[in-house]
């Protein structure tokens, strides 16, 4: 597999380490940037039209689980959940589909996952398994899809002719979704309305990003930004639109 190469649409910093005999890159411009999650204010949704009444956010499509190990842990988180908290509650065993062979996902109900919570449930507006990780004191990173976590977190790896390892941590964008991606009325990485974080993302989600590469590799990532002068960092491409 090829080595990856940043190619995307605009001019992005990117940083590299060597860790444990594998190339690690880093997309500093967006870990960097104010970038923050703005389901459940005013966030547009996915869907072909911006619909931020609606309140869907990225729910309007069912999960794709990682394996089964995520599947398992969507499964049991969903055990644990009871009608106060979940809208759309039912049997685990039915909000889980089989999507192709060996691929799961989470089910639609009137085209939105079956775990979204629409407003003005008593429970909470939101992911049900998000509400119930936090009404449980638990980490949302083991109660949700892998996918629902780590988006807008991206990490691909590949390998060399020589059989090196070359990882890469980046924003995920658009085209990530393939096809469907073209469809989106909204992605919340090109829009300014999503770059209102009270600090940089590699603070904010440094628990997602430590599940990704490594408690040692992100404090290693986290060190190198936190003594980088600040005006040597590239502005996050859509926040330096003009």
């Amino acid at each position: 597999m090829d080595a990856p190469t940043p190619s995307l649409d605009a001019t992005h910093e990117w940083v590299s380490f060597e860790h444990d005999g594998e190339t690690w890159i880093f997309d500093v411009t967006f870990l960097t940037s104010s970038w923050a999650c703005i389901w459940g204010a005013g966030c547009p949704g996915i869907g072909s039209e911006p619909a931020p009444e609606v309140g869907l956010g990225c729910c309007s499509l069912g999960a794709h689980l990682a394996d089964a190990a995520d599947r398992d842990r969507v499964h049991a988180a969903a055990q644990r959940l009871g009608p106060d908290q979940w809208h759309q509650h039912q049997d685990p065993d039915t909000a889980i589909e089989e999507v192709g062979e060996g691929e799961w996902a989470t089910a639609l109900v009137d085209e939105a996952c079956v775990f979204w919570n629409p407003p003005g449930f008593e429970g909470g507006h939101g992911c049900a398994l998000h509400l119930g990780a936090l009404a449980a004191g638990e980490s949302i990173l083991e109660w949700k899809p892998e996918v629902c976590w780590q988006v807008p977190l991206r990490l691909e790896y590949h390998q060399d002719e020589n059989g090196h390892w070359i990882n890469m941590l980046r924003e995920w964008r658009r085209h990530d979704w393939g096809e469907g991606g073209d469809d989106f009325g909204w992605w919340c990485t090109e829009e300014r309305l999503a770059f209102v974080g009270p600090g940089p993302v590699y603070r904010r989600l440094r628990e997602e990003i430590v599940a990704l590469v490594g408690e040692s590799l992100a404090d290693r990532l986290a060190d190198y930004l936190d003594r980088r002068p600040v005006e040597t960092l590239l502005p996050h491409p859509v926040v330096r639109r003009a």
